[in-house]
């Protein structure tokens, strides 16, 4: 997707970002029996983001370790890399990559393509950009900062378990996804 509108951005510098896995997470949360929700994170995922003159014209690309699947129940946690949900033998990742992005309001929206278990479908990212600034712990260097949400349905990825205990389903079809994101200023456009 790209733009013939551009946007004014302060602080904004073009270039290649690198996602600080020590300060960002993703992050999901499901429905389970119903009454409650359950919420989980991936330890593990790397991502970068090219920021174009034009920020209307950048990209990013995500990659999720969905072996580090955490949700504080080691017997959960084994059985979402199973067969009945992830199937991590045979989809160790997950991806996520969008080019180009929409102003919605004072939110922003990435339109890209979510692959899981050989599955791709385009699922829209809503975001705020939080800031960008200097980071004192890298000497001075650019850091941006994102917070962004988007919700799938499961069953449109194959992943199909059908639980149920006393007529009830145990995991919802609905995933909502949260991220936050810092990022790093790796390499100025020239």
């Amino acid at each position: 997707m790209s733009s013939a509108t551009s946007i004014e951005i302060p602080g904004y510098v073009a270039g290649t970002w690198d996602i600080d896995q020590a300060h960002s997470e993703v992050g999901f949360v499901v429905r389970h029996l119903v009454v409650t929700k359950v919420r989980g994170r991936f330890a593990n995922f790397s991502g970068t983001i090219v920021a174009a003159e034009n920020p209307l014209e950048s990209s990013v690309d995500i990659e999720i370790d969905l072996n580090s699947i955490t949700t504080n129940s080691d017997q959960r946690d084994g059985h979402l890399r199973s067969a009945d949900f992830f199937e991590v033998e045979k989809y160790p990742t997950m991806t996520y990559r969008a080019a180009g992005v929409r102003q919605d309001g004072d939110k922003f929206v990435l339109d890209g393509e979510l692959t899981l278990k050989g599955i791709t479908k385009v699922v829209p990212l809503t975001f705020e950009l939080n800031g960008i600034g200097e980071n004192p712990l890298t000497g001075g260097g650019a850091v941006a900062g994102f917070s962004g949400t988007a919700s799938i349905n499961r069953r449109d990825f194959n992943v199909n378990f059908e639980g149920v205990q006393n007529g009830v389903a145990v995991v919802a079809d609905k995933i909502d996804i949260h991220i936050e994101a810092e990022a790093n200023l790796r390499q100025p456009q020239a």
